[in-house]
C-alpha cells in the first residue's frame, strides 16, 4: 500500500518533470526494441491505446463475486486496439514508402515460409510477396517489410491445423490449456482434441517472464481490476500468483511482452471464460521473442 505522503511526493515530481523537460520529450513513448535488427523499428501506424500492460504482478485477494457482480459484461474494446501494424524501419514509416527496400528482422523465415529464394537479401520480389500476404492478412502498413508481425502471423497460419503437432504440450485425458511463448500462441486441448484456439496471445517481458511448467487455475474473475494499476483485467482466470490470462483493451500485437500475465484479445478472452473451468491445468513453456 503505498501512503498518500508518498503518492503527492510521486505526482510533485512527475510534475516538476513535466515542467523542465521539452513537450515532446516529456509525453514521447519510448520505441520497441528491435528484434534481431540494427535499424530502430516503430509501429508503421500510430494507435494512441497502445499503453504498458497493466499487468497485476501481486497474487490478487480471491474471494467469490456476488451474482449482480458476474452479471456485468465487460465493456468492449475501441475499434481497431487488435489491428495488426508492423514494425516497420523509421525512415520506412516517416517517408510512406509503398515498397520497403530493407531487410527484415525476420527475412529469411518470412522467404522460406512464402517459398521464395532464402538468402536473407530484400528484392523486388520478395517485397512484392510479402506485400501481397500483409495485404490479405490486413496487415498495416503494407509495404513488404518482414517484420514480428508478419512473422508471428505466419506462425499462428501454421499452427491453426495442427497447434501441438511438435508434441510440446502434454496430451492428458482431462482439459489442458497450452501457452506456446515460443510462438505467442495458446490453445486448450483435451486429450489430442483441441477444444479452443489456437489464438494469438502475448506473454511476460524480459524481467517479468510468465512462469514455465505445470499450474492450476485456482481463481476466475470476470470483471477484475488490477489493484497495482487500477486498470481493468476483463475475463481473468488465474493460474499462478498474479498471473492470469486475460484480455487488454490495447494491441497484444507489440514487440514488448506483458508484465507475467496471459494477454488476450477480448472476444478470446471471453470464449475461454467459458471453455476453462477452477481446476483445470496449465501447461507454459518456450520463452517470448526478446525476453
Amino acid at each position: 500500500m503505498i501512503s498518500r505522503h508518498v503518492a503527492r511526493r510521486s505526482v510533485a515530481a512527475l510534475l516538476v518533470a513535466a515542467t523542465v523537460l521539452p513537450a515532446q520529450a516529456a509525453f514521447a513513448e519510448p520505441a520497441p526494441p528491435a528484434p534481431g535488427a540494427g535499424a530502430e523499428l516503430v509501429p508503421g501506424e500510430y494507435q494512441p491505446w497502445q499503453t504498458v500492460t497493466p499487468d497485476q504482478v501481486l497474487a490478487p485477494q480471491v474471494y467469490v463475486p456476488s451474482a449482480a457482480e458476474d452479471a456485468v459484461e465487460p465493456a468492449e474494446a475501441a475499434p481497431g486496439a487488435y489491428d495488426l501494424v508492423e514494425y516497420v524501419p523509421l525512415s520506412d514509416a516517416v517517408a510512406r514508402v509503398a515498397c520497403t527496400t530493407s531487410r527484415g528482422p525476420y527475412q529469411r523465415q518470412v522467404e522460406r515460409w512464402l517459398k521464395l529464394k532464402v538468402d536473407g537479401k530484400q528484392s523486388k520480389a520478395d517485397c512484392k510477396a510479402i506485400r501481397a500476404f500483409q495485404v490479405k492478412h490486413k496487415i498495416k502498413p503494407a509495404i513488404g517489410f518482414a517484420g514480428p508481425i508478419t512473422w508471428s502471423r505466419m506462425q499462428y497460419l501454421s499452427a491453426k491445423k495442427n497447434p501441438n503437432a511438435a508434441k510440446k504440450c502434454p496430451v492428458r485425458t482431462y482439459r489442458v490449456a497450452c501457452v506456446d511463448q515460443d510462438r505467442q500462441i495458446t490453445w486448450v486441448q483435451k486429450g489430442k482434441k483441441v477444444v479452443f484456439g489456437p489464438v494469438p496471445m502475448r506473454s511476460g517481458r524480459a524481467g517479468y517472464r510468465t512462469r514455465t511448467g505445470w499450474f492450476t487455475v485456482y481463481w476466475k474473475h470476470k470483471n477484475h481490476v488490477s489493484t497495482l494499476y487500477h486498470q481493468p483485467m476483463p475475463y481473468a482466470q488465474f493460474f499462478s500468483g498474479g498471473q492470469a490470462f486475460h484480455a487488454v483493451y490495447d494491441s497484444i500485437f507489440t514487440t514488448v511482452g506483458s508484465m507475467g500475465c496471459v494477454n488476450l484479445r477480448l472476444g478470446d478472452a471471453r470464449k475461454l471464460w467459458g471453455v476453462l473451468k477452477k481446476g483445470d491445468r496449465v501447461y507454459v513453456w518456450g520463452r517470448r521473442p526478446g525476453a
